[in-house]
Formats: C-alpha cells, structure tokens, sequence
C-alpha cells in the first residue's frame, strides 16, 4: 500500500466581487466652503441698528452663560438681511457676537436646511411635495410653477433674479394641501390658475393674499359645516339642578 502523500493545499475558488458605483450628484447645499468672490470672510457683514436691538432682545431670552442658544433665531435674523441666504461672514459674525466657535455655528447653518447657502433670488418658492400634498397634486403645481418662471428646475433661480425654486418636504399644512411657501408666507389649496396668479403678484412687487386661495378660510370643510351645526350649550345645561 503506498503512503498517503502530502494532501495538496485546496484553494478555494476566487469569487470576483462586483463594483458598484453610482453617479455623482450636487448636493443642493455645501457642506465644505471655498471662498468666492461673492462669499469669504473678507467681505463685511453686522447688524443694522434695528436689528441689533432685535438681536438683543433675542439673547435676553436665554440666561447669560446660555445665550448660544440663540444661534438660531440669530443665524435667521441676519439670513434675512442678508438677502434671505447665509454667507460665511454672516456666520463668522453671530458666532462673534454669541462668543462661541465659529465651528458650532457652522454646524447649524450646514445642518438646518432653513439655512440658505447660496444666493436666492428676492422671492424664494418652496413647494412641498410630500405625500399629502402629492396626492392633491403637488406635482402639477411644482411643474407649473417652473414652467411659469421660464423652464427653470427646481434648486435654480429665474433669469431676473426674482425667484428661486426648490422643492421641500411637509411644511405642516397638508390639510390645505397642495401648497408652497413663498418668503415667510403660506399659500395653500393651490391650483395651477391660482399658483400663477401667485407668482404674477410677486413679479410686480406685490403681495397676494396668503393662505387659502380657494375661498376658505382656514382649513374648514370645503363641503360646508358639517359637524357641531347645533346651538352650542351653555353654562349649566344638562347638569343635574344642584349644578344649575
């Protein structure tokens, strides 16, 4: 009988993994700043004098060793005066002024998308898209308002400067939905007629009234009163007489 030999090693078959990649996309945001010419630190940016006694009445909500806290409503106050987007100096200058990091204030302005972190154009349109809103047609009013403010997409600005679109998620009104936001005011139960008119009134410097533009007032049945339509009680009806 011949002696077992050697086992030969067993290799065992090489499996050849796959790579799978997908396409770059822009983010609608940076998160990493590189100076340009139109946002580094070198170009100034404070309060104006108004919103300096603003700015103080904020802080003076918080408890002195607390008034970071303020970053916030701070970082919002000076987005607005600076043309409705937040530029590095904007952020180095409420970091200053709450004696804090300029890397903690950072962190909010690249985490809260309410934060802008380009240029917008004088009227910023968010149009949200979320199922509610999807499903009373959403879709047709992002479309058209692009459509309207010359073909542009979502995230871009028209030619004039006057408007910026993008499309956002629930703005906390889906029971007036569809809707958009236009600068700080709400425009709701929207159809393509109305979402143009709109943006019509804001292209000539006006400003449409705001909420629902479909006649209702708030966000009461559109079929009508359908619900409590009897005399409401009154002190001490139905109560036993010791209760009268």
């Amino acid at each position: 009988m011949r002696p077992l030999s050697r086992f030969a090693a067993v290799r065992p078959s090489a499996t050849i993994r796959g790579i799978s990649t997908s396409c770059p996309r822009l983010s609608d945001a940076l998160f990493v700043h590189r100076d340009t010419e139109y946002n580094n630190p070198k170009i100034p940016f404070a309060f104006t004098s108004e919103n300096m006694r603003t700015a103080e009445e904020i802080i003076s909500r918080y408890p002195q060793q607390y008034k970071k806290a303020a970053v916030i409503p701070l970082l919002h106050l000076a987005q607005q005066q600076n043309k409705g987007w937040t530029s590095i100096s904007v952020m180095n200058y409420v970091a200053k002024f709450l004696e804090m990091p300029p890397m903690r204030v950072y962190e909010v302005a690249t985490f809260y998308t309410m934060f802008n972190r380009e240029p917008i154009g004088e009227n910023f349109v968010q149009v949200c898209t979320t199922t509610p809103c999807m499903l009373r047609g959403s879709t047709d009013i992002l479309r058209t308002v692009c459509d309207h403010l010359g073909g542009i997409k979502p995230g871009g600005t028209s030619k004039d400067g006057k408007f910026t679109v993008i499309e956002v998620e629930c703005q906390g009104a889906c029971s007036n939905a569809p809707m958009m936001v236009v600068n700080d005011d709400f425009y709701e139960d929207l159809t393509p007629e109305t979402t143009k008119k709109v943006l019509d009134a804001f292209a000539k410097g006006g400003k449409p009234k705001r909420g629902p533009q479909s006649g209702r007032q708030t966000s009461e049945n559109s079929a009508g009163l359908t619900a409590l339509t009897s005399k409401p009680y009154g002190p001490g009806e139905f109560c036993t007489p010791e209760f009268q």
